[in-house]
């Protein structure tokens, strides 16, 4: 099942991501993509915020995974600079199937990777402050989760 969030500008992102974060549980896997600059790490830093981390929460681009502690741990990951083979000898099943809670940037990447049950966004930067959000809800916690989305207004 798929929907559209549109947020006309960053509270509505951040509407989105702490709605997410209010259903989280341990092994929950959402998976963005979107262009450069669309808002990956913005809806991450929301969401993390919204499962209690204090921390200061940014991209990890270079060091590919950062973990933080709130209500539950997060991983928060960005694979843009890593080929399917290396991110595979990294072990992320570890993170996808463990106590907390994973987001992956870029996660079209590796999608061969990714656990069989997640939550799919992709970000489309709709000019100023508006983003178009696509969401795909696999397996059953996550098809249930959009439908709950839906009936918030999403379409």
């Amino acid at each position: 099942m798929a929907i559209e969030w549109t947020a006309n500008d960053e509270s509505g992102t951040v509407r989105l991501a702490e709605t997410l974060a209010g259903w989280a549980a341990p092994g929950t896997v959402l998976a963005l993509d979107g262009d450069l600059g669309a808002g990956k790490t913005r809806f991450s830093q929301a969401y993390a915020r919204g499962i209690g981390v204090k921390d200061v929460v940014n991209s990890p681009t270079f060091t590919i995974i950062k973990e933080y502690q709130g209500a539950l741990p997060l991983y928060h990951m960005d694979v843009y600079r890593l080929s399917e083979p290396e991110a595979d000898e990294l072990g992320l099943d570890e993170y996808f199937f463990g106590d907390g809670v994973t987001i992956v940037e870029w996660a079209s990447l590796i999608e061969a990777l990714l656990p069989p049950e997640r939550l799919e966004m992709y970000i489309a930067h709709l000019g100023g402050d508006a983003r178009r959000i696509a969401i795909k809800g696999i397996g059953p916690r996550y098809a249930a989760w959009v439908r709950d989305l839906q009936r918030m207004g999403a379409r």
